[in-house]
């Protein structure tokens, strides 16, 4: 009995493991999208690391990066970009703002309007941070061939690009039926006749 007990518990313990990276569904036998997400959030670990180093933040580290190759951007510009919600974008510069690594500065056509730009201590900032993610962004194309990484970037833009925003057979991405028009219903008028049943009156003689 004891001995059924410990192979039960042996092929429990067995059937609860969790896979790791490369095995199951985490490996070459999950879906695209599922390896596409586990592949991302490691690189985004990896750079949180990294730009831990100088005092930045991944999330920052996109806005600055935006803000910088994007002169003129509104903060909704800004979010869409680096891809955060405007309230994010929106709590990152000021906080930019008030560390001195950010301001706003008058735009050279429209004098009225203050465009977001980073100071000179926010430039110096971003090319610690961006030294950093060079030297991961050369050891993820490491074991790539040139012509291998082109073919992953051009794949990686049809991805972002041609996706649908809705999911095939969700009911949004289904077009809805026009209902069929309801009849109106007949006004009673003095006289116990409705509008719709009675008879156009018939002019009086001499009129048009």
């Amino acid at each position: 009995m004891r001995k059924r007990n410990r192979t039960m518990d042996a092929e429990s313990a067995a059937a609860a493991r969790i896979p790791e990276v490369g095995e199951g569904k985490r490996g070459e036998a999950g879906y695209l999208g599922y390896l596409l997400r586990q592949a991302a959030n490691a690189q985004r670990r990896r750079m949180d690391r990294a730009l831990a180093n100088v005092g930045l933040t991944h999330p920052q580290f996109l806005v600055m990066t935006m803000i910088r190759a994007y002169p003129g951007c509104s903060n909704a510009d800004i979010a869409r970009l680096a891809m955060l919600t405007p309230q994010t974008v929106h709590a990152i510069i000021s906080t930019l703002s008030v560390k001195g690594l950010a301001a706003r500065r008058p735009d050279v056509a429209h004098g009225r309007i203050l465009n977001i730009a980073l100071t000179d201590a926010g430039v110096a900032l971003l090319e610690a941070g961006r030294s950093r993610a060079l030297t991961l962004e050369s050891v993820l194309q490491g074991t790539l061939s040139a012509r291998e990484a082109r073919v992953v970037r051009r794949w990686l833009v049809t991805v972002a690009r041609d996706a649908p925003l809705e999911a095939p057979g969700s009911p949004r991405s289904r077009p809805t039926a026009r209902s069929p028009a309801v009849p109106r219903p007949a006004v009673r008028r003095r006289g116990g006749s409705s509008a719709a049943g009675r008879r156009p009156r018939s002019s009086p003689q001499g009129t048009g």
